[in-house]
């Protein structure tokens, strides 16, 4: 093999380690059946969520993961594999932003698996993680769960006094009235 060929490949290998390293979350998808354009399409759809979309050579990506540190994503690179990689806090964008394709072109794009923040996922819970709510709504309804005992609780304290205040102003009443 050409030592200008080994280098090229060394370099990719090189780089997406370093995407695999520095990406919050990865979802592996198989592109059959798409076309160049059809890619393209869906690369225009994620680069809104800041979301970059890679088709890699299995050998390359195996070495990668295992440099990244992440062996277990090894088993998910067989058939024609592409990478969508996140690298915002906002885990389920690049899962979101794919169903968001999948379900306007009605076209198909199977989901391998993903890796979120180290771990492996099964197609599923990638799945799952792309129809979390947003973590804006996430922090409104956790909110409104430690809100809603709060409220309670000043209800019950209040309870007391207002019947107290009931009970004296009646004693009051019929002090006046004798």
């Amino acid at each position: 093999m050409p030592k200008a060929r080994k280098e090229q490949k060394a370099e990719q290998v090189e780089l997406l380690t370093e995407k695999l390293k520095r990406a919050k979350v990865a979802v592996l998808t198989d592109y059959r059946g798409l076309t160049v354009s059809q890619i393209q399409d869906l690369r225009g759809k994620l680069r809104t969520g800041d979301v970059e979309y890679r088709v890699v050579k299995n050998t390359l990506a195996r070495r990668a993961a295992e440099a990244a540190g992440v062996p277990g994503l090894q088993k998910e690179l067989d058939g024609p594999v592409a990478i969508a990689f996140g690298y915002d806090d906002n885990l389920a964008t690049p899962a979101k932003l794919i169903n968001e394709w999948v379900r306007a072109s009605r076209l198909k794009l199977d989901v391998k698996g993903g890796l979120v923040e180290g771990r492996i996922f099964s197609p599923d819970q990638v799945k799952q993680l792309a129809d979390l709510p947003s973590r804006e709504t996430l922090i409104a309804q956790l909110l409104g769960t430690l809100q809603s005992p709060v409220g309670q609780l000043v209800l019950i304290m209040q309870t007391p006094l207002q019947q107290l205040l009931g009970v004296l102003d009646a004693y009051k009443n019929k002090l006046e009235a004798a």
